[in-house]
């Protein structure tokens, strides 16, 4: 059985980190141990939140005790999201860590939150600097979005050509597997949007149409799925086919349903049978 550590957000009301993550990922058989950083009503989209930042030492703590009962031999993979701060960052890698120690064929599927290209980034200063220069570095997996992949690697992610390089760029810094989330080129066909996953000189794509929708969530869903994908395929056609159509559904049901928050319980069938397939392209 695949297990998964995972340290992200966690909110009570909607679905964003761990709150978006973990159902997705049960549904498709995955051994989940969340693990909070936050525990706040609703996610900050909302403008107004309550709850505590969950303290460094506290997440360390409940980590540690984790690693007491012997477990972290077990896992696959430790999967991270937002990162509110630099501390939060710190305690992350020194998991990653931790958990290589026990198996060193465990793999750190980052998703490495900046913003995007319509609102910038969103987050403290200090973060992208640290997602660039300490995060990024030990990951094996990350899942940004075009605007965070061109952060990253200090290049500008345009057309599918330039893209790739970045995409190459990223690699070199660490990760072997790139899945870009949001890939807008200029030349795509109206209405659509791309996603694009790398792993060594292999590349596929996937286009589906655009809908018109903002669901905060929708990106903490999308890298979990393919990090259990990929962990449970080693097949990066399959795992970016599967989550492209899982994530399409789930954004179509919400679409449909008129609520703000995304519809997981509603759209569970999605997660293991999605009822429209897309097909990726190799693009190298």
């Amino acid at each position: 059985m695949t297990t998964i550590l995972s340290i992200q957000s966690n909110v009570a009301y909607g679905h964003v980190g761990n709150s978006a993550s973990v159902f997705p990922m049960q549904r498709l058989g995955v051994e989940v141990w969340p693990v909070s950083t936050v525990l706040f009503s609703n996610h900050t989209g909302y403008g107004q939140w309550r709850g505590p930042l969950v303290a460094p030492e506290d997440v360390t703590a409940v980590i540690t005790g984790i690693e007491e009962r012997g477990a972290f031999g077990e896992v696959d993979a430790v999967l991270s999201g937002y990162q509110g701060g630099e501390e939060i960052g710190g305690v992350i890698l020194d998991a990653v860590a931790r958990v290589r120690a026990a198996n060193p064929n465990a793999i750190y599927a980052c998703d490495p939150v900046m913003g995007n290209a319509a609102s910038g980034c969103f987050v403290h200063p200090a973060i992208p600097v640290l997602l660039r220069d300490r995060v990024v570095p030990q990951a094996d997996l990350i899942t940004p979005n075009q605007f965070e992949l061109g952060f990253l690697t200090d290049t500008e992610a345009g057309d599918l050509a330039s893209t790739l390089k970045s995409v190459d760029a990223a690699r070199a810094m660490g990760p072997s597997t790139v899945l870009v989330t949001s890939v807008l080129r200029p030349d795509r066909p109206e209405g659509t949007i791309e996603m694009l996953a790398c792993h060594d000189e292999e590349a596929w794509i996937v286009q589906t149409p655009h809908l018109p929708l903002k669901a905060n969530g929708s990106g903490d869903v999308t890298a979990a799925l393919f990090t259990t994908h990929w962990l449970q395929t080693h097949d990066l056609k399959a795992a970016l086919e599967r989550t492209v159509s899982s994530v399409f559904g789930l954004l179509q049901e919400t679409l449909d349903s008129g609520r703000r928050e995304l519809q997981l319980v509603q759209s569970q069938e999605h997660f293991a049978h999605p009822q429209l397939q897309f097909t990726a392209e190799q693009v190298r």
